[in-house]
């Protein structure tokens, strides 16, 4: 991939590209950062790979080299036309382009029943927590995925208590999530406004099920309450957004050995567990 700079300011010129940045159609240009995020995901010659946002196709054909399979979701009807004649000139044959919105993409819809998969992803930075929340509350979730984010948004990811965050509780809550390397700016065409960072997240739940699907549900609609005013003690935001008394919360935080002024971001994911199931003796 040298002098990828060079290559893709050419592409687009050929094909008319203007990168639109409401699209998040920022290039990479760093052939590094393409080699950084194919070892970070770890792929294995039998695994199959979604990649979210291929662009040009330099990292598809990369990807192609390292899997079994390669699922290239675009959603730029241009791009993935693109995509398709660029794939075809890199001498790899298994690559399938899907010209979807990713978050419309139903992995089952490509997947046989058993097959696990990863997911690599350069995505617009106003879709990464419907993204994240989609994917990891799925019925099918990836074994990681390697995330290209805004570098603030995968600092907040990272964090744990006691600064702990909706965001970050919502990751943490499924596996554990990694800060690979920053990335500057300049490291894209056109340049963002800001820098960003390759995040590695390894899913570390079990298979989801019926029931555990409806408690990650339930365990997300608390804690949404619990964070509605970082402000408050947890406790108050509990008893009005669940409607139940002071008192219930109170026996509920000391089943649950949390500290009576806890706030929400002070609470690890194993007591943010304990206290869900204490609640449920109380919240229907």
């Amino acid at each position: 991939m040298d002098n990828i700079a060079a290559r893709t300011k050419e592409l687009c010129r050929i094909y008319d590209i203007k990168p639109a940045r409401s699209k998040g159609q920022n290039f990479l240009i760093n052939d590094g950062i393409y080699k950084a995020i194919i070892k970070a995901s770890d792929l294995k010659p039998e695994e199959t790979v979604v990649e979210v946002g291929p662009g040009l196709g330099f990292l598809t054909a990369e990807l192609a080299r390292a899997a079994k399979r390669v699922i290239a979701v675009e959603l730029d009807d241009k791009l993935a036309g693109i995509l398709t004649i660029a794939i075809d000139s890199q001498d790899v044959e298994n690559v399938e382009i899907v010209n979807q919105d990713i978050l419309r993409f139903n992995p089952s819809d490509y997947l046989a029943d058993n097959e696990d998969y990863r997911v690599v992803a350069n995505l617009p930075y106003n879709i990464t927590s419907i993204f994240l929340r989609t994917f990891l509350s799925s019925a099918r979730p990836p074994r990681s995925l390697v995330l290209m984010l805004q570098k603030e948004v995968a600092e907040r990811i990272v964090t744990a208590e006691p600064d702990m965050s909706l965001l970050s509780l919502s990751i943490h809550y499924y596996g554990k999530p990694e800060i690979i390397r920053t990335v500057p700016a300049t490291d894209f065409w056109p340049a963002p406004a800001v820098d960003s960072a390759i995040l590695r997240f390894d899913y570390e739940r079990p298979t989801p099920t019926t029931a555990s699907i409806e408690e990650d549900k339930n365990f997300f609609r608390i804690a949404r309450i619990g964070f509605a005013a970082k402000r408050k003690m947890l406790k108050n935001n509990l008893v009005g957004g669940l409607k139940i008394s002071a008192e219930s919360v109170e026996k509920a935080f000391q089943k649950a050995d949390i500290p009576a002024k806890a706030r929400a971001e002070a609470l690890s994911v194993e007591e943010w567990r304990r206290l869900v199931a204490a609640l449920s003796d109380f919240v229907l």
